[in-house]
């Protein structure tokens, strides 16, 4: 039996994204932000490496960001139009081995919303997403739990009682910052510093290539009371997927599923055998919505390459899995659907077409000119709509059937973000493979 490939532990923190600016974010400010983001970065980094899975890990990581009143979550979070605080958190796993049956790793998601007394949101997350009722081998279990994707107060906290997780009143949430801004913004008065906005969020790998994405927010300054933003909605501020891609006939690499791989061998010899010829000489635009500008990316849907009927093949290329999260205007992520929107432009595009990788996905959907950004129109750097940004890692496993039992396969970390600034942290490699921690706000270093 083959050993399972291995991953190097790879995660990325982001605290916050919106409209920093430079002048709103003096250098105690900064610092502050600095230590805690390095702090909870080498916690959760020393964790993955000592064989935490990257579930516990990102829950470890925005557990603390919870705790720390610099944050928008937990403790940080705004107040609602009302003077109240109300909670959303979410996880989402998957893993790059198509095999993998350890809790934490077959693809599931779980989101939370309207909390107001649990201290550990993105914890109730978690316990949501393991006690489904059922156990791994399908069996039912006793467990308190639901195949539930949301939940919402007050039941889920409920729940969090149940479970044995942690609860503080309602002074324990408060914080003297957060209320003077709740009173601004009733006033319509301008903020003379920054203070974190958005969601905060952890995405990390493990060594045996589990991906989890962690998300938490105390959601937007002055929101109405009962809004849900796209930190619990699935697909909207966070994913994870893993996919299989095979080998075509014509060496192609297409998704083996029986639903997207599926459709696109159906659309293919749809095309192909079908289509009429005097359409098959004309061009249809690929993504021109996410290309930043008014021009678009053509397919020749008369070329050889584009009409061929589709010839299966058993040979695998490779398997691939990605985890984002997403922070900053949520009603903008929710409309677009951001973080699957993210997903399905890597898993359903054709190879050598964009996107190469899941950077080019990132920064297409938040990035400068993204598909967030577009979506806010005329009301763009007027409202705060469209502004965000979303961090993510990618793995891929080559070739699946044939694992590896020396090498080490690594993840890459991928972010972009279209606003003034995002908070966020990573470790990453130097050209003589030592590891590197980052922990930026803007495009540049602060000065």
């Amino acid at each position: 039996m083959t050993k399972p490939a291995s991953f190097k532990p790879t995660l990325i923190i982001h605290g916050g994204a919106g409209n920093i600016k430079r002048s709103k974010l003096p250098p105690d400010l900064y610092a502050a932000h600095h230590a805690s983001l390095q702090c909870y970065l080498r916690s959760t980094h020393a964790l993955l490496k000592n064989g935490s899975t990257a579930l516990d890990a990102a829950v470890h990581a925005v557990s603390l960001l919870e705790d720390d009143p610099l944050f928008n979550c937990g403790r940080g979070s705004v107040f609602t139009t009302a003077g109240t605080i109300e909670m959303e958190a979410s996880v989402m796993v998957t893993s790059v081995h198509p095999d993998a049956t350890q809790p934490g790793a077959i693809k599931r998601a779980a989101g939370v919303m309207g909390l107001r007394n649990v201290r550990h949101p993105i914890r109730l997350a978690r316990e949501s997403l393991l006690r489904s009722g059922v156990a791994t081998d399908g069996s039912p279990v006793d467990d308190g739990g639901s195949m539930h994707s949301q939940l919402v107060a007050p039941y889920v906290e409920t729940l969090a009682r149940d479970w044995g997780l942690e609860f503080c009143s309602d002074e324990w949430f408060f914080t003297q910052k957060r209320w003077d801004e709740h009173m601004r913004g009733l006033r319509g008065e301008e903020e003379p510093v920054f203070l974190s906005q958005g969601t905060v969020g952890c995405v990390c790998l493990d060594q045996w290539g589990n991906l989890a994405a962690a998300t938490s927010t105390g959601g937007l300054t002055n929101k109405l009371p009962g809004r849900i933003g796209d930190t619990p909605t699935l697909g909207a501020g966070f994913w994870a997927e893993a996919w299989d891609e095979i080998l075509s006939g014509g060496g192609e690499a297409v998704p083996e599923d029986s639903s997207v791989g599926g459709l696109l061998r159906e659309a293919r010899n749809w095309l192909g055998d079908c289509m009429p010829s005097f359409l098959r000489d004309q061009t249809l635009p690929i993504y021109s919505s996410l290309s930043g500008d008014d021009s678009s990316r053509q397919l020749d849907l008369g070329s050889e390459k584009a009409c061929r009927s589709y010839q299966p093949s058993a040979q695998y290329s490779h398997r691939r899995a990605i985890a984002v999260s997403g922070t900053g205007n949520g009603d903008s992520f929710l409309r677009v659907a951001a973080a699957r929107t993210v997903a399905a432009m890597l898993r359903l595009s054709s190879p050598g077409v964009f996107p190469h990788g899941l950077a080019d996905a990132v920064t297409a959907v938040s990035g400068p000119g993204g598909e967030l950004q577009r979506s806010a129109g005329s009301r763009w750097k007027k409202t705060g709509e469209g502004e965000g940004g979303i961090i993510g890692i990618e793995a891929e496993l080559s070739p699946v059937n044939t694992a590896s039992d020396v090498k080490l396969y690594r993840g890459k970390v991928v972010f972009d973000f279209n606003c003034g600034g995002m908070w966020r942290a990573w470790v990453e490699e130097d050209a003589a493979g030592n590891e590197v921690e980052r922990i930026m706000v803007f495009r540049e270093q602060y000065q």
